[in-house]
């Protein structure tokens, strides 16, 4: 189904990179954002592990799409796309502590205040790894990033998005991740010598 030219668009990645797998969300959408150039209506978001604060960003969103990774019980590193009212039913991988908000509670306390976007796509990876204190992505989930973005580009365009490959680099001052945390820098540091 075609957006209109004002419906707002939301891609959201969602996890903690301390986490191994658990960061797949926040480097799929980092990738994404590094690589595409997208349409005014479509905003980018690191959400992290925000939890509840990141309300105010679904009640100003027409439409979702979140990366995140999930305990479907699949194979490790498989994708899955659910939409729509299906996507309640999957909430993340796992709460690395009490104080961690599910995004099912974030996508329940906008619904509550009526402001949930109209549609919502979440893709999911199913982790392999989610013990590992300071780990980078597992092989099979790593790989699945691109495979990811390209869902999101499919469903942009859907939408009537458009995502665009930069034909320069992305600079520095616009990385959604500073401070070398970013995927290439901190993922570098974990690598053996």
């Amino acid at each position: 189904m075609p957006t209109s030219s004002t419906d707002r668009i939301l891609v959201l990645g969602i996890g903690n990179i301390l986490w191994a797998d658990e960061g797949f969300g926040v480097r799929a959408v980092e990738e994404f954002h590094r690589r595409y150039a997208v349409s005014d209506n479509v905003t980018i978001l690191d959400g992290g592990t925000q939890g509840l604060y990141l309300v105010s960003y679904l009640e100003e969103a027409d439409r979702l799409i979140v990366f995140d990774a999930i305990d479907y019980g699949l194979e490790t590193g498989e994708l899955k796309l659910v939409r729509d009212e299906e996507v309640p039913r999957f909430t993340g991988a796992k709460k690395m502590s009490l104080h961690q908000t599910g995004f099912q509670e974030v996508i329940s306390a906008a619904d509550l205040l009526g402001r949930c976007p109209k549609h919502l796509a979440l893709i999911g990876c199913q982790p392999r790894d989610l013990e590992a204190w300071g780990g980078p992505l597992t092989k099979p989930v790593s790989d699945q990033i691109g495979p990811a973005i390209e869902l999101v580009c499919t469903i942009l365009a859907e939408w009537g998005a458009t995502a665009s490959l930069r034909s320069e680099p992305l600079p520095e001052s616009e990385r959604l991740l500073a401070n070398d945390i970013d995927h290439q820098h901190y993922e570098m540091r974990m690598r053996p010598v």
